[in-house]
């Protein structure tokens, strides 16, 4: 999910697809009630996502898109992905992706390094500094989510919710691996290989 400029980008998806008068007709193909589940999807998304950044920014000036390129980089082997596969991973444009690495690098949180093998490609590789940043942040992040996701639904809900997404995912996959070859590979679906 890109971060950046998320505010512009949500306020955009919610005016065009949750209050914008001609959302309010259905099309022939999309039920009213499949509508409204998409409306409450995109709503909750804008919400949180919101919150989230507020209070990550408050507690640690750190804008979600930059923890979420920390957290990719520090579950990976050797806290290193190839550019293209991070971009994937985090949601990001390729371009949009290389203007986040620049400010964490200029920050000390990450570096580049020129790929061996491909001369024209690059990894971005975790610092020390950007991992301290990284243990510093998540305690506060994760109290955040379990408060404004996790304390929301009871167990049962969570788990159809996952169930739903996971099912939306994997329908859309092969479709959304066509533009995006390395997707399947950087966000696994359950049931799929890396979950």
């Amino acid at each position: 999910m890109s971060h950046n400029c998320s505010c512009n980008h949500n306020l955009l998806l919610w005016y065009l697809f949750v209050q914008s008068p001609a959302s309010h007709e259905t099309s022939p193909d999309l039920s009213p009630a499949a509508l409204a589940a998409w409306r409450a999807f995109l709503r909750a998304h804008t919400v949180v996502t919101r919150v989230l950044e507020r209070e990550l920014l408050a507690s640690q000036r750190l804008p979600l898109a930059e923890y979420d390129v920390l957290v990719q980089l520090s579950e990976a082997p050797q806290g290193r992905l190839r550019m293209a596969q991070l971009a994937d991973l985090v949601l990001l444009s390729r371009s949009g992706l290389t203007r986040l690495v620049e400010r964490l690098e200029a920050g000390g949180l990450v570096r580049r390094e020129v790929c061996p093998s491909d001369a024209r490609g690059a990894f971005a590789v975790l610092t020390e500094e950007g991992a301290n940043l990284l243990l510093t942040a998540a305690p506060d992040h994760l109290k955040s989510v379990q408060a404004h996701f996790g304390d929301v639904l009871d167990s049962e809900q969570m788990s159809l919710l996952r169930t739903a997404l996971d099912q939306v995912a994997s329908a859309n996959m092969a479709e959304a691996s066509a533009s995006c070859p390395s997707l399947t590979e950087a966000l696994p679906i359950e049931g799929q290989p890396g979950d």
